[in-house]
C-alpha cells in the first residue's frame, strides 16, 4: 500500500470580501511539519516494515493536505478575482509535479534495464499511467493479483499521485458549482457527505467481496471513487475554516497546542496497529487517519497557534519541503535494490541493511532533484529553464560543459527508458512457469482413480490352521511356522502415477510438466493462490465422486500458515487406507518456517503421513526458481517432483514393510499351536 506526498508553497490564506486587505502568509504553519511525519510513516512502512505496520496511513494524511490547501488556493483566486484561471492552475501544478516524476522514472526505468527480470514488468503500461495521470486505473487493469505482489510494479506508488492527479484536473471545473451554495457551512457540509459516500463504498465493496477478488483489497484502495474522502474531508475542512483563517492574528488559543499534539500522537499511535482485510481498516483506520490530519491542520493554521511553528522546526521543515521527491523515490529505490540484490520482492521482506541503503540512498536523491530540477523549474518555468540551458551553452567553459553533460545524461536516460520498456515482459517469470504448467495439465486426460490397496491391517488376518507360510520358509525341524528372520521381505511395488492424486497451489502448478513426466497419468488439481484452508473441500469433493487415489500428495503452504484443523480433516478424509504425503514450503515469506514445523510435526504424530521435502531440495539450487523465488523453472519442478517421489517411494516401503511385519505377526500366531502340538 502506497501513497504520495504533495507539497504545495503558493499562498493558501484565502481573501474574502468580509476582510479584503487581509495579508495571507506564503504557507500555513506547521504543515512543513506535518508533511514530514506523514511521509516518515510512509517510508518506514516500506523500508523497515516490522516497525510500522499501519504506516500506510501517511497516504491519507497527505490526501487530507492536499484537498485543504488545493481548495483554499483556488477559493483564494477565487475572491481575488473573481474567477478560476484553470490553465494558470494547471500550469503550476504541471511545473510542480511533472519535473520530479520525470526525472524519477527515466533514472529508475534505465536502472531496471541493467537489473533486468522481473523487475521489467510492465513497465511500458506503468509508464503510461504515469505520464496520463492513470497510474491507478492501468494498474487495477493490468493486476496480477498473486503475481503482482511477488513481483511489485516498479512505480506502483505512482498510484496515489493519479488519484491526486485527477482530483486537479476535475476540481476547478466542478468548484465554481459549490459556490453557487450560499453558505460555507452547506459547502463543507455537501463535502463531508461526498467523503462519507466515498467510504461506504469502501466498505461496501470490502464487506461484500465486489471488487475484491480473491481476498485482494487493491481495487478498494486505489479506487478513486473508494478513496476519495480524505481529499474531501480537506475540501470541507477549507470551506468551513475560510473566513476563520482570513483574520488577524489577536491572541495565543491554548487549545491548539493540545489539540495538535494528541492528534498527530494518535496518527503515530495509529500506525503501529496492523491492518486486517475488513472494514474496520478499509475505511475505519484510513478515515481516523483523515479526521486526525483534519484536527491537526486546524490545529497548526489557526490563528496565533503555537503548534503550527513548532512542528515546523528543522528537520521536519527540510524534509516536509522534499516529501514529494523522498515519497517518489523511495520505493522504486527499494524495488531495484531488492532485485538486484536478492531477486525478491518487497513482499518477501526488507532487510535491515536494504531498507537503510534505500533509505539514503532516497535523500540523496530527493535533494539533488529538489535542488537542481524541481526548484529551476518552479522558478522559470519549463521554458525559462530552456533558456537558461541556452545561456550556459553559450557562456564560459565551465558553464558549457555542465550544460552539455546535462543534455547527454537527459538523452541517455531517454535512451535507456525506451530501451526498458522495449525489452519488458508482459508477464513475470513466476507467472510464465505456473502459464506452462497450466498448459501441461491442458493437454493431459486424467484417467478414473483406481481402487486403493488395502491397508496392512487388511492383508494380515489369520490364515487357515496348518496353511504354509506366504514367505515360503518355515522355522526348521517345524513344518508351516515362518522364521522371522529367515523369511525374506518383499521389495515394495513400484507406485505408477494413476495411484496419486495430487492437489496443491501455484508452486505445484508450476512443477506440473515434471510431475507428469516422472508419474504419467498422475491427477494434479493445483491453482494460484491456493490455501491449505482449501484442502477439505477439494479432498471431500474427490472423495465423493470416487476420484480420490490411494496416494494424495498435498502442497498446500505457500500461501499462508496451515491450520492444524484442516490437516486433521484432510487426514480423516483421506482415511486409513490412503497415504498422504505433505509437500513443504519454500518461499521468501515469513510463515514459511511455521508452516514448515506444522507439517513435520503432524506427520510425526500420524501413521501414514509422510514429508515431502522440497524446501530442504530447492535451498541449495535458488538459481532453479524465477525471479520470485517462489516457483521453480522446468529444473526446479524436476527438483520438485524428485521431492515428491522419494516421499512416495519411503511411505511404499513403510506400507510394504507393515504389512509384511503383519503377515509374520499373524502366521506366528496362527502357526503356534501347530509347533506345540508336533514337539
Amino acid at each position: 500500500m502506497t501513497g504520495f506526498p504533495m507539497t504545495l508553497t503558493a499562498p493558501t490564506l484565502l481573501s474574502s470580501p468580509s476582510s479584503p486587505t487581509a495579508d495571507p502568509p506564503r504557507r500555513y504553519a506547521g504543515l512543513d511539519g506535518m508533511r514530514a511525519v506523514a511521509v516518515a510513516l510512509v517510508v518506514i512502512y516500506h523500508l523497515f516494515p516490522v516497525m510500522l505496520p499501519g504506516g500506510f496511513i501517511g497516504v491519507d494524511v497527505f490526501f487530507v493536505i492536499s484537498g485543504f490547501l488545493i481548495t483554499s488556493l483556488l477559493l483564494r483566486e477565487h475572491a481575488r478575482n473573481g474567477r478560476i484561471a484553470l490553465v494558470g492552475f494547471w500550469r503550476r501544478r504541471a511545473r510542480r509535479l511533472l519535473p520530479a516524476l520525470a526525472l524519477v522514472v527515466l533514472v529508475c526505468s534505465s536502472a531496471a534495464l541493467l537489473v533486468g527480470g522481473d523487475v521489467l514488468v510492465r513497465l511500458g503500461a506503468q509508464v503510461l499511467g504515469a505520464a496520463t495521470f492513470s497510474y491507478n486505473w492501468v494498474s487495477l487493469a493490468g493486476d496480477g493479483g498473486y503475481f503482482s505482489a511477488a513481483t511489485p510494479e516498479l512505480f506502483r506508488n505512482f498510484w496515489s499521485l493519479a488519484v491526486e492527479e485527477q482530483f486537479y484536473v476535475v476540481w476547478p471545473i466542478v468548484l465554481p458549482l459549490f459556490l453557487l451554495v450560499p453558505r460555507a457551512w452547506a459547502r463543507a457540509g455537501a463535502s463531508v457527505l461526498l467523503a462519507a459516500a466515498s467510504a461506504a463504498w469502501m466498505a461496501v465493496l470490502v464487506t461484500s467481496g465486489l471488487g475484491t477478488p480473491g481476498g485482494d483489497l487493491t481495487r478498494v484502495y486505489f479506487g478513486t471513487d473508494t478513496h476519495a474522502f480524505g481529499i474531501l474531508l480537506g475540501v470541507a475542512l477549507a470551506f468551513a475554516t475560510t473566513h476563520v483563517l482570513s483574520r488577524p492574528e489577536t491572541s495565543r488559543p491554548r487549545w491548539t497546542g493540545a489539540v495538535g499534539a494528541a492528534a498527530i500522537s494518535g496518527l503515530v499511535l495509529l500506525s503501529f496497529l496492523a491492518p486486517v482485510d475488513g472494514a474496520v481498516t478499509f475505511p475505519g483506520a484510513l478515515v481516523a487517519a483523515s479526521l486526525l490530519s483534519a484536527a491537526a491542520i486546524i490545529a497548526g493554521v489557526w490563528p496565533g497557534s503555537r503548534f503550527g511553528p513548532a512542528l515546523d522546526a528543522q528537520p521536519l521543515r527540510w524534509i516536509g519541503d522534499r516529501s514529494y521527491g523522498i515519497y517518489l523515490w523511495h520505493w522504486p529505490i527499494l524495488v531495484l535494490l531488492l532485485a538486484g540484490l536478492q531477486g525478491t520482492g518487497a513482499e518477501a521482506g526488507v532487510p535491515g541493511s536494504v531498507g537503510l541503503t534505500a533509505l539514503v540512498l532516497t535523500l540523496v536523491a530527493a535533494e539533488l532533484s529538489y535542488r537542481f530540477v524541481e526548484t529551476p523549474v518552479r522558478r522559470h518555468g519549463f521554458r525559462g529553464s530552456l533558456r537558461l540551458l541556452g545561456r550556459a551553452l553559450r557562456a564560459g567553459a565551465g558553464a558549457r560543459i555542465g550544460a552539455v553533460t546535462a543534455g547527454a545524461v537527459a538523452i541517455a536516460l531517454v535512451a535507456g527508458t525506451g530501451a526498458a520498456v522495449a525489452a519488458a515482459p508482459t508477464v513475470s517469470s513466476g507467472q510464465a512457469m505456473v502459464d506452462a504448467g497450466q498448459r501441461a495439465l491442458a493437454e493431459v486426460d486424467v484417467p478414473a482413480a483406481p481402487a486403493a490397496p488395502p491397508t496392512p491391517e487388511e492383508t494380515a488376518t489369520d490364515a487357515p490352521e496348518g496353511a504354509p507360510p506366504a514367505s515360503g520358509s518355515s522355522v526348521p525341524g517345524v513344518p508351516g511356522v515362518p522364521s522371522g528372520d529367515s523369511v525374506p521381505r518383499p521389495a515394495p511395488t513400484a507406485v505408477a502415477g494413476d495411484q496419486i492424486s495430487a492437489i496443491g497451489d501455484s508452486v505445484m502448478l508450476a512443477s506440473a510438466p515434471a510431475l507428469l513426466e516422472r508419474y504419467p497419468g498422475i491427477a494434479v488439481d493445483a491453482a494460484v493462490s491456493r490455501s491449505a484452508w482449501a484442502g477439505p473441500g477439494i479432498l471431500q469433493q474427490l472423495a465423493d465422486s470416487g476420484q480420490l487415489r490411494p496416494y494424495v500428495v498435498l502442497g498446500l503452504g505457500t500461501n499462508g500458515p496451515v491450520d492444524r484443523d484442516a490437516l486433521e480433516r484432510m487426514a480423516a478424509i483421506a482415511g486409513p487406507e490412503r497415504t498422504l504425503i505433505l509437500v513443504n514450503a519454500f518461499a521468501p515469506r515469513d510463515w514459511i518456517p511455521g508452516v514448515n514445523a506444522e507439517l513435520a510435526d503432524f506427520a510425526a504424530t500420524h501413521p501414514r503421513v509422510f514429508i515431502a521435502d522440497w524446501s530442504g531440495a530447492i535451498t541449495t539450487k535458488p538459481e532453479l526458481l524465477a525471479g520470485d523465488q517462489i516457483h521453480p523453472d522446468s529444473g526446479g519442478g524436476t527438483v520438485f517432483a524428485e521431492a515428491v517421489g522419494q516421499a512416495v517411494d519411503r511411505a511404499e516401503e513403510h506400507r510394504a514393510l507393515l504389512a509384511y511385519e503383519q503377515e509374520l505377526r499373524a502366521w506366528r500366531r496362527a502357526h503356534f499351536t501347530v509347533g506345540r502340538e508336533y514337539e
